[in-house]
């Protein structure tokens, strides 16, 4: 990572934190555990991928930075929730996340579903008065966001993974849940961020195309950091997927490390085709990967026709 990007990013992340702690949702005085679990849930340590995405897409199309940070602290409160609800034992069962107890192991899981869903109207209401845009703005936004959670979004890809993880399939189909379960996230981060930019429908089809790209890399990512990583360095329990049907199981890790170059590869065409060959957002992808994968990747990787298979 060059000094300038590693700059670039630091003050991004930042201006995200400061303004996350600013917006996220607060309980009713007296209901301590709570308003705590909200906390715990939403500013619990992170990359804030997701918010930065949006606001460095924004940039790049000439759009608001401070619209583009409030839009993204929206979309890191719903990835809060889902990553809250993801671990309860009901879902896949996890204790430990971004370094530190799950929300239902500190609070219990009642007060843990309540939390996520104060995070998720907090999102919401987030979107629906967001400052420095204009009507159509707040209203496109708030269809994306509820798109990429609904049934054609996150929820279709974790109800997929809790039914059919446990049973032998395909990779296309593994495939298409990991992009319902990862990508829809991603997808809604960079179109909301083309959207505050005045972007057209070109320029959002191929950010779209990015992002399937890129939520495909990151899915066997995590697959496979899984498999071999610790949770001393992932931040979360580790051996879940054992037993579950991943592309990692179907294909084998040297295979999945081939897989997440290819797609990077392919993120970084379409990033290409849409915001040009100088945006940050290439380098911090190129980050993202490099530091999990030290050495791994192969250096071509960014040179890649984006009708390549």
């Amino acid at each position: 990572m060059t000094p300038e990007l590693k700059r670039s990013l630091a003050s991004q992340r930042e201006m995200i934190e400061d303004r996350l702690r600013r917006l996220v949702p607060r309980a009713l005085p007296g209901q301590t555990a709570l308003d705590e679990a909200i906390e715990a849930s939403v500013l619990a340590p992170g990359k804030r991928l997701r918010p930065m995405m949006t606001v460095m897409i924004a940039a790049d199309l000439g759009g608001d930075v401070a619209t583009a940070v409030d839009a993204g602290c929206a979309i890191e409160m719903v990835h809060a929730a889902s990553l809250t609800l993801d671990d309860l034992p009901s879902m896949d069962d996890a204790t430990l996340r971004r370094g530190r107890p799950a929300v239902h192991a500190s609070y219990g899981e009642d007060v843990a579903i309540l939390a996520a869903i104060a995070a998720l109207s907090g999102a919401f209401e987030t979107l629906a008065k967001l400052s420095g845009a204009s009507d159509e703005v707040r209203a496109q936004s708030v269809v994306i966001l509820t798109r990429a959670v609904g049934v054609s979004g996150l929820v279709a890809g974790q109800f997929a993974d809790l039914r059919d993880g446990a049973h032998q399939r395909n990779v296309s189909d593994i495939a298409a849940t990991n992009s319902l379960k990862t990508g829809s996230l991603f997808s809604a981060a960079v179109e909301i961020g083309a959207v505050i930019a005045g972007a057209d429908q070109t320029v959002r089809l191929a950010l779209r195309n990015f992002a399937s790209e890129l939520g495909h890399a990151f899915q066997l990512l995590d697959d496979l950091l899984d498999l071999v990583g610790n949770a001393g360095r992932t931040g979360k329990d580790v051996g879940k997927d054992i037993g579950k049907s991943t592309i990692g199981s179907v294909i084998g890790s040297d295979s999945v490390v081939e897989r997440i170059a290819g797609h990077v590869a392919k993120a970084h065409a379409y990033l290409d085709e849409s915001v040009g060959p100088k945006s940050l957002m290439h380098g911090c992808v190129d980050f993202i990967f490099a530091e999990a994968l030290p050495g791994s990747a192969p250096a071509t990787m960014r040179r890649v026709d984006v009708g390549a298979k």
